[in-house]
């Protein structure tokens, strides 16, 4: 029984013996263990070995064919960095007037499409500038509805092509337009 009470399945041997296969082939993503233990043992040396059983030569050609067929994954590109918050401070001297803005973009009137394009032309150009703050207007939407500049526009600086420029974002202070437009910090130029 497990913890909380509720019977388990057990593993068939069919299922252990592709399992055992499947692990076999798989290499790890990290070079060193994610958990080491007291005594300086890896959690691989603290897993015990999978018994060996005899089985049918049959049995063990058709499980390692299916193992064989599994195509190996390309490896990943590197990942763009991930995006922080603004930071209460930075956003209190920002709304006081103690931190300037270097540059405003206001998306009022654009299509998502242009809205895209100025967005990542405007940004590439702050960052040019070695601009460290600036608003982007998205506007708040009509008829109590969430405008959709103000839905993608967080989208779009979550992607990897803006988060190469972007360190952060946040919503602006009522005085800067609230909920309808967002305080991007631009990443600085290498």
């Amino acid at each position: 029984m497990s913890r909380d009470g509720k019977r388990r399945r057990s593993l068939t041997y069919e299922d252990r013996v592709i399992w055992t296969t499947f692990t076999k082939a798989i290499e790890p993503l990290r070079a060193r263990p994610l958990v080491a233990s007291d005594h300086g043992e890896t959690a691989d040396d603290a897993r015990p070995a999978p018994k060996a059983h005899s089985k049918p030569a049959a049995q063990s050609k058709k499980v390692s064919h299916h193992v064989a067929s599994v195509p190996s994954k390309p490896a990943a590109p590197p990942l763009a960095p991930q995006l922080a918050k603004l930071g209460r401070r930075m956003k209190q001297r920002v709304a006081r007037g103690k931190q300037a803005i270097d540059a405003r973009l206001d998306l009022h009137g654009y299509t998502q499409s242009e809205a895209h394009g100025a967005l990542l032309r405007f940004l590439r150009a702050a960052n040019a500038r070695d601009a460290r703050l600036v608003l982007v207007i998205t506007g708040k939407g009509r008829g109590g509805e969430i405008g959709v500049l103000r839905r993608h526009v967080p989208q779009w600086l979550a992607l990897p092509e803006f988060r190469e420029l972007v360190v952060g974002f946040e919503d602006a202070h009522v005085t800067h337009g609230g909920e309808g437009a967002l305080y991007v910090r631009v990443r600085r130029s290498k």
